[in-house]
């Protein structure tokens, strides 16, 4: 899901990461409409890269980069990628390590080198933002399926990720935090939305505007 913190100060929208919801986020990122950008669920990343079924196209996490709207980004099921039944997955990925979520979900999990080049395309896009950006990183699995004793838990595959992230963050403004927590824990996400509200009250201070009350 994507959205903005706080209904006490801003309006949330969410958009699911199914493809046409992350267009749909970019659309409005890039016309302005967004105050701030909470992009926790990142897989159609994973989808573009390999060929899934839920990919947003190649300009995903960039709008708001390019509009200077605060963003605080995270692997969210960065661990899959989708396709529909079983039977309509591509020859190519038979050997590969499947989860059949439902009758019309199948989901594969992201090997080692795949995780690498994702944490690569997520840090060279953020680094390239016009606005304040960070990306937290959930130790503890980036989705329900990628915790400690979970189907598609790979802690080698999701340190990849990491690594190539830190290195393509390296010596820019994007921060990286890493947070001892899972992606579903609520700790997690309170730390990612008071993260979001901190570079908004900022960039609103900055340009002289009055921040939201909280």
């Amino acid at each position: 899901m994507h959205g903005v913190p706080s209904p006490t100060q801003h309006e949330v929208l969410v958009f699911h990461a199914t493809g046409a919801g992350g267009r749909a986020l970019e659309k409005l990122a890039a016309g302005g409409f967004l105050a701030g950008v909470l992009d926790l669920t990142t897989t159609e990343l994973a989808d573009e890269l390999v060929g899934g079924v839920l990919s947003a196209g190649p300009d995903r996490l960039t709008a708001a980069g390019r509009a200077g709207v605060p963003q605080v980004v995270a692997p969210g099921a960065l661990d899959m990628v989708n396709f529909g039944p079983r039977e309509s997955v591509p020859e190519r990925f038979a050997e590969r390590h499947l989860l059949v979520h439902n009758p019309t979900v199948t989901l594969m999990r992201t090997t080692a080198e795949e995780m690498a080049v994702l944490g690569t395309t997520i840090g060279q896009k953020l680094a390239a933002a016009r606005g304040p950006a960070a990306v937290l990183w959930p130790l503890g699995g980036v989705s329900a399926v990628d915790a400690p004793g979970g189907p598609f838990h790979d802690p080698d595959a999701d340190r990849a990720g990491l690594a190539s992230l830190r290195t393509a963050l390296a010596g820019g403004a994007v921060e990286l935090r890493e947070v001892d927590a899972h992606v579903n824990d609520p700790a997690f996400a309170v730390a990612a939305a008071d993260h979001l509200h901190r570079l908004i009250t900022a960039q609103d201070r900055a340009q002289g505007r009055s921040p939201a009350l909280a």
